[in-house]
């Protein structure tokens, strides 16, 4: 089979993983860089190029690494492929649908995926109705464009979260509010799914003084052990999405596991470390079970 990984770069951690895994399970491997794809859209068949390359008919499967802040153009780029029936590990619906914060939150909440109390809102007059909305403070305080926990405020007062909402009003940045999980202790969970199930799990511990634990801001990650709830939260979440591949991040509460987000391009380093679970491995056989079904 040949599989293209569409991927800025080839040195990345997660690129060179599923690269290596494709070639161990005896795959043609080619590492795109989507910015450089450009695409004829105007004729009755699809075409695709790379540079000088016609990559028309070139590939069976496609694993794709788009970054957040190239979303438009990458999942275009899936989408291209997909129509010329080329199957896509996540679909350019799915990575558009998750990389929307807001839209995901409301397709999982009719779905009954539990989450935190969130609201959302737009005018200066609404500021403490939003915060009555998830209980009052402490509240987290979250921009729908931040990623690897940048944008993400924790308002520990009443006036604190007013005057950050407020702030964030005032650039008229969006944002979500939602409702402190104190018992989480600050600790999240990241589900690495594959298709219908978990493969791998991590614990993420923020850093003394941080309410964040994203790797990227110094949280630790530790292997854990899920629940059958948990497992079948993240699952959920992940199809809800549309996505075949997701990292799906879980708290732990009171009242059972609460999703705070379904990631489409979930890095792989730290939870294959922690995990010592060869991720990408599960991944490329995901997609030989997938293309073998179309057929």
């Amino acid at each position: 089979m040949k599989i293209a990984i569409l991927s800025r770069k080839s040195t990345l951690y997660s690129t060179r993983r599923l690269r290596q895994a494709c070639t161990q399970r005896g795959h043609e491997v080619k590492v795109i860089d989507y910015l450089r794809c450009y695409m004829d859209i105007t004729s009755k068949k699809p075409v695709i190029r790379y540079g000088e390359r016609d990559l028309t008919n070139e590939f069976d499967a496609l694993i794709p690494r788009v970054g957040a802040s190239h979303t438009f153009y990458g999942t275009a780029v899936v989408r291209q492929f997909e129509m010329m029936g080329v199957f896509a590990a996540n679909s350019s619906e799915g990575i558009s649908c998750s990389r929307d914060k807001l839209r995901a939150l409301q397709l999982l909440a009719h779905e009954g995926v539990g989450m935190p109390v969130t609201a959302f809102a737009h005018s200066m007059k609404d500021v403490n109705g939003i915060i009555k909305a998830v209980g009052g403070a402490p509240l987290v305080i979250k921009m729908l464009e931040g990623t690897q926990g940048i944008g993400v405020v924790l308002a520990e007062t009443h006036k604190a979260a007013q005057s950050v909402i407020e702030a964030f009003m005032g650039m008229d940045a969006n944002f979500l509010v939602q409702e402190f999980i104190h018992e989480a202790g600050g600790a999240d969970i990241r589900a690495l799914v594959v298709g219908d199930e978990v493969v791998a799990a991590m614990q993420r511990q923020a850093p003394e003084g941080e309410f964040r634990s994203n790797l990227h801001r110094g949280g630790s990650a530790t292997e854990i052990e899920l629940t059958d709830e948990e497992r079948q939260t993240a699952v959920h979440a992940a199809k809800v999405m549309g996505l075949g591949v997701a990292g799906v991040d879980l708290l732990r509460s009171e009242r059972g596991p609460l999703v705070l987000e379904v990631n489409s391009s979930p890095g792989l380093e730290g939870i294959e470390k922690s995990s010592k679970i060869d991720v990408a491995d599960h991944v490329v056989a995901f997609i030989e079970r997938a293309v073998e079904a179309k057929q």
